[in-house]
C-alpha cells in the first residue's frame, strides 16, 4: 500500500458538525413503550406514522445515495432512483463530484455502496407509496468540506453516514407499527451495517483519522480502538431522532422534507 499522506485539518469539521448543531435528547425508551402499547409515537411534538418514520429514512437515503452516486459516477441519482414525491418541497444537489480512487477494492466498495443506496430510495417509495413519499429536498455534499478531494476524504465522510445510518434505523425501529414495515427495515439495517463494517475496516487500514460525531460515536482505528461500532453489550448504538438531526442537519440546507425534518 502506498503512503498515507496525513489527512488535513479541514476533516475536524465532521467531529465539530454536530455539537454546533446539537439538539436535545429526547428518551428513545419512553418512545419504545409508546410504540409497543399500540399507541401513536410521538417525536419532536408530533404524532407519528409508519410514512413518517420512513419518509425520514427517505431523506437520509437520499443522501447516502447522492454521495455515493456523486462519488464513483460524477452524477446523482436523478434518472436511477425517483426523486420526487407526493410532498414536501423539492431540492438540487450541489457539492458532489466524482472521485479519483486509486485502491481497486475501494473503488469497488463504493460502487456497491451507490447501487445499495439507490436501491434502498426506490425500495422506501414502494413501501410509503408514491402519494406519500417526499420528494428529495435540497442537498448540500460538500456542507463539512470532505469527502470527494481523494479517497480518504471519501472513507471519512463514508464512515459518519454509515454509523449514522446504522443507528438511525436502530433507534427507529422501535416505533413501526407494521411488522412487514419492520422486516424491510432490519433488512435493510442489515445492509447498513455490512456497509459499516467495510467503510470501518478501511478506514483502519488507510490510517484515516476520525473525530467524533458525538458522545455515542465509536471510532475506528487509528483514531478508535474498536473496528466494530458496537458497545460493552455488543450493540449498536440507537440514536434519536434528535440525535441523528444533529449529525445531519448541515447536509440538508433546507431542512428535511416530511413531518420529522
Amino acid at each position: 500500500m502506498s503512503e498515507i499522506k496525513t489527512p488535513s485539518p479541514t476533516l475536524d469539521k465532521l467531529g465539530q458538525l454536530s455539537r454546533k448543531t446539537m439538539l436535545g435528547s429526547l428518551g428513545a425508551g419512553a418512545l419504545a413503550v409508546t410504540a409497543a402499547m399500540g399507541l401513536p409515537a410521538t417525536v419532536l411534538g408530533y404524532d407519528i406514522s409508519d410514512d413518517d418514520i420512513l419518509n425520514f429514512a427517505l431523506n437520509l437515503e437520499y443522501l447516502e445515495a447522492e454521495f455515493y452516486t456523486y462519488a464513483t459516477t460524477g452524477h446523482g441519482i436523478t434518472g436511477i432512483a425517483p426523486v420526487t414525491g407526493g410532498f414536501g418541497k423539492p431540492g438540487a444537489t450541489v457539492g458532489g463530484k466524482m472521485v479519483s480512487f486509486s485502491n481497486a477494492l475501494l473503488q469497488q466498495s463504493a460502487r456497491e455502496l451507490a447501487y445499495d443506496e439507490q436501491q434502498h430510495v426506490i425500495l422506501l417509495h414502494q413501501l410509503i407509496g408514491s402519494a406519500n413519499a417526499v420528494a428529495k429536498p435540497a442537498i448540500n455534499l460538500n456542507a463539512v468540506g470532505v469527502g470527494f478531494g481523494n479517497q480518504l476524504e471519501f472513507l471519512l465522510l463514508a464512515r459518519a453516514l454509515e454509523d449514522t445510518g446504522v443507528s438511525a434505523y436502530a433507534g427507529a425501529a422501535p416505533l413501526l407499527q407494521s411488522k412487514i414495515v419492520l422486516g424491510y427495515a432490519a433488512r435493510i439495517l442489515g445492509t447498513e451495517a455490512e456497509h459499516a463494517g467495510n467503510i470501518r475496516l478501511q478506514v483502519a487500514a488507510f490510517g484515516v483519522a476520525t473525530k467524533p460525531l458525538d458522545a455515542l460515536d465509536v471510532l475506528p482505528p487509528p483514531s478508535g480502538s474498536h473496528l466494530f461500532s458496537v458497545n460493552a453489550q455488543a450493540l449498536v448504538a440507537a440514536r434519536t431522532v434528535q440525535q441523528v438531526l444533529a449529525i445531519v442537519r448541515p447536509f440538508f440546507p433546507n431542512g428535511l422534507n416530511g413531518t420529522i425534518r
